[in-house]
């Protein structure tokens, strides 16, 4: 199909594309790598009136340290993050996770910012911000606010995120035991069920852990009693082995259309946080 009709605006700075937005009254999308919004447009599920492209404005793209945190700009794109040598050092299970995102096609044009903000409920992003307990850095006409990941993604392509708001980028502390894991869709490679992991140990301890998961419900979520099982606990495969039974045993939202059942997205959470957990045990030790 063919999208409706729309003015076209190049946003030469963040004052520029706040003011663009505005004066679009509600009607204005913003438009980086395109990747999420132009698929939408094309079925005419989102018809705006205006689309103000951020992709070039300065300081909006890249991958920075900041005070033992990593900063990356909204408008980086997917393979930026998968080859960062940067993230593959300090927190490779980001690095992995952008590596599986779509095709060479959707890496090198789709954007960190777009993926966050579009929320779609098979998004591989979603579930390393959770794991990671990133922060979403947001501007708008009020200034700027920061978000946690957790209460970030908040239900169906819905977001903590104003409609005259953008997302400048996202900040963590790396963590280098952690790791992702998915089902992927054959054709698409979204994720039928993607869990990320992130491990704090000390002395063979869990000190704690933060699990996100993707594609099983309407969002990404935390699974928070395989957190609480691991906690205190002796790292090792017996522990992650009976930590990843619970995963999902409480998540009453779960997917079923023609890529999986709900039935086998409930069976396939344990295994890929089994998964993901075996991943971030081995890169603790």
């Amino acid at each position: 199909m063919i999208s409706t009709a729309f003015e076209y605006s190049r946003a030469t700075s963040l004052e520029d594309a706040l003011a663009k937005l505005g004066a679009a009254n509600g009607s204005g999308k913003l438009l980086a790598g395109g990747h999420s919004l132009v698929p939408l447009m094309k079925l005419r599920l989102s018809e705006p009136q205006t689309l103000i492209d951020i992709a070039h404005i300065p300081g909006l793209s890249g991958i920075n340290v900041h005070d033992a945190n990593i900063q990356i700009g909204a408008c980086t794109v997917h393979h930026d993050v998968a080859t960062s040598k940067l993230l593959l050092d300090k927190c490779p299970m980001l690095a992995e996770t952008a590596g599986v995102i779509g095709d060479p096609q959707v890496r090198n044009r789709g954007t960190l910012g777009g993926s966050l903000a579009h929320a779609d409920p098979s998004a591989d992003y979603p579930a390393a911000m959770l794991a990671l307990d990133a922060e979403i850095r947001l501007r708008g006409p009020k200034g700027s606010r920061t978000v946690k990941a957790a209460d970030f993604f908040q239900g169906l392509f819905t977001v903590d995120l104003a409609p005259d708001e953008l997302i400048l980028g996202v900040e963590f502390r790396p963590v280098k035991a952690a790791a992702y894991a998915k089902l992927h869709q054959r054709a698409s490679h979204f994720a039928i069920v993607g869990v990320a992991a992130a491990l704090e140990v000390k002395s063979g301890t869990i000190q704690s852990a933060r699990i996100g998961l993707t594609g099983a419900s309407s969002h990404a979520t935390r699974l928070t009693a395989v957190e609480t099982a691991l906690a205190g606990k002796p790292l090792s495969a017996a522990t992650i082995e009976a930590a990843a039974k619970l995963a999902g045993s409480g998540l009453e939202d779960v997917n079923s259309d023609i890529h999986a059942s709900e039935e086998y997205r409930r069976a396939m959470i344990p295994v890929f946080t089994e998964r993901a957990l075996t991943q971030a045990m081995a890169r603790a030790r």
